[in-house]
C-alpha cells in the first residue's frame, strides 16, 4: 500500500485474522530457535532443545557474522536482549543445573523480556507463566478443579486442572512466575516445596495410591521469577524461598549508543504495529535518550549533578516516549516540529510517583538543558526555550 507523505498508509487496514499485537518470542524467532537446534550438536541438558551455548547465542545474538550449521544453511542471530554477556551465560548455567533463577531489578530493565527468551530457547514455549499479583492464589501455582467433573466422578486426574507451574513439572519444561514479590507470602512458599523437593503433593489423590497423589517433577523442570527492586518491601521473600535461587540482578543499559539503538528499534516496530513509520530525527532521540540518562543517573554526561526523580526513567519508559512522539508525528504532525512534545511527554514521565518531581524536572532544565543551550548545541536551545511548556 503506497503512503501519501506523512509516513501513513493512504486508507485504514482491516487487521488479519488472528494477528496478534506482540508476538511470542518463539513464533517470531521460529527461524532462529530451529536454525540453532541444528547449528550446535554438543550435549544438551535434559529436556532441553539446544544446547546452553546456543541459548546464548539465541538471546545476544551472532554479531555480523552469520553462522554455518552442518548441513550449510547460514543465519545472523539478532541480537534481542541488551545487556552483559557475562549476566545471560550464568542465567543459562543456572537453568542447566535446574536451579531456581531470579531476576531483580528496576522496572523496565527488560526482566519478563529475558526470561521470556530464556525459556523460548530452552524448552520451546514462554507461555507457562503465573503474573504475581496480591490476588494470586496458591491454586494458581499449584492446581485447581473441574468442578462439573469433581462432583460427577471424584478426585482424578483427569478432573484435576494443573497450573502452567504444574504442566511445566510434568512436561520438563520452564515455568515464569513474573513478580513473585507481589504475591502473598503464603503463596509464595508454595513455590519452596517445589523447587527443593521437585514434586508436588495432591493429597485429593491420595486415596488412589501413593503414585496418584504426587506429582513428580521430569528432567529439565526448572523455574524463572522476575521481582523489582521497587517492589522488594511488599511481600519479603522468606529465607528459605531465597535459598532456593540463584539471584541475578538486570540492571540499565550502560552503553548510550546501543540505548539509541534499542529505542529506535523498538519504537519503529511499535509505530509499525500502528500502521506508520518512525518520523522522528535522530538528533531528537539522542536527546531523549540522554534525558532520560541524565534523570536515571542523576548525573549528566558532562558530569553536572541532577536531582533524579523518584520515578524510573528506564529504556522501556523511553521507549513509550519515543514511540508517543512518533505517533504524535505520524498522526497529528501537520509540520509541526516533533521536538516540541519531548518536555510534555518527559513531564507525564516523571511525575507518576511524586508531585515533587515536576520540580525535580524544572531543576533538569535550569540546569544541564540551559548550559547545553548557551553551549551552542541547537536542539539543547530549542528544548530550553519551552522551558514555559512545563508549566
Amino acid at each position: 500500500m503506497s503512503g501519501n507523505g506523512t509516513g501513513l498508509p493512504r486508507q485504514s487496514q482491516e487487521p488479519q485474522p488472528g494477528a496478534r499485537q506482540m508476538e511470542l518470542p518463539e513464533d517470531r524467532y521460529a527461524r532462529e530457535l530451529a536454525f540453532l537446534a541444528a547449528y550446535d550438536e554438543g550435549p544438551r541438558p535434559p529436556g532441553w532443545r539446544m544446547t546452553p551455548r546456543a541459548v546464548v547465542l539465541f538471546v545476544c545474538g551472532s554479531g555480523d557474522e552469520p553462522l554455518r550449521a552442518p548441513d550449510g544453511q547460514q543465519l545472523v542471530v539478532e541480537r534481542k536482549f541488551v545487556g552483559d554477556r557475562a549476566l545471560v551465560e550464568r542465567c543459562v548455567v543456572t537453568l542447566a543445573g535446574e536451579r531456581g533463577l531470579l531476576l531483580v531489578g528496576e522496572p523496565g530493565t527488560a526482566k519478563s523480556m529475558l526470561s521470556e527468551l530464556l525459556s523460548a530457547a530452552v524448552c520451546g514455549t514462554s507461555t507457562l507463566t503465573v503474573q504475581g499479583t496480591a490476588g494470586t492464589t496458591e491454586d494458581q501455582l499449584r492446581y485447581g478443579w473441574n468442578y462439573a467433573m469433581l462432583l460427577a466422578q471424584g478426585p482424578s486426574r483427569a478432573a484435576l486442572v494443573p497450573s502452567p507451574v504444574l504442566t511445566a513439572m510434568t512436561t520438563g519444561a520452564v515455568a515464569r512466575v513474573e513478580e513473585v514479590t507481589r504475591c502473598l507470602p503464603e503463596v509464595q512458599d508454595a513455590l519452596v516445596s517445589l523447587l527443593s523437593e521437585r514434586r508436588m503433593a495432591v493429597p485429593e489423590l491420595s486415596g488412589e495410591g501413593a503414585a496418584e497423589g504426587t506429582v513428580h517433577a521430569a528432567p529439565g523442570f526448572t523455574l524463572i521469577a522476575t521481582a523489582n527492586l521497587r517492589d522488594k518491601g511488599v511481600s519479603e521473600m522468606s529465607a528459605a524461598l531465597k535459598r532456593r535461587f540463584n539471584f541475578e540482578e538486570v540492571g540499565p543499559i550502560d552503553d548510550v549508543d546501543a540505548e539509541t539503538a534499542l529505542v529506535k528499534a523498538q519504537a519503529t516496530a511499535a509505530l509499525a504495529r500502528s500502521g506508520a513509520t518512525f518520523g522522528v530525527d535522530e538528533a531528537v532521540l539522542e536527546a531523549l535518550v540522554t534525558a532520560f540518562r541524565d534523570l536515571r543517573s542523576g548525573r549528566s554526561t558532562e558530569g553536572w549533578e541532577v536531582e533524579r526523580p523518584s520515578t524510573v526513567m528506564s529504556t522501556a519508559e523511553a521507549v513509550h516516549v519515543a514511540t508517543a512522539m512518533g505517533l504524535g508525528a505520524a498522526y497529528l504532525g501537520d509540520g509541526r516540529d516533533v521536538v516540541r512534545s519531548l518536555p510534555g511527554h518527559l513531564l507525564g514521565t516523571v511525575r507518576k510517583d511524586d508531585p515533587a518531581d515536576h520540580a525535580r524536572l524544572l531543576g533538569y532544565w535550569d540546569g544541564p538543558v540551559r548550559r547545553r543551550a548557551e553551549g551552542g548545541a541547537p536542539l539543547w536551545r530549542t528544548l530550553w526555550e519551552l522551558r514555559d511548556d512545563l508549566g
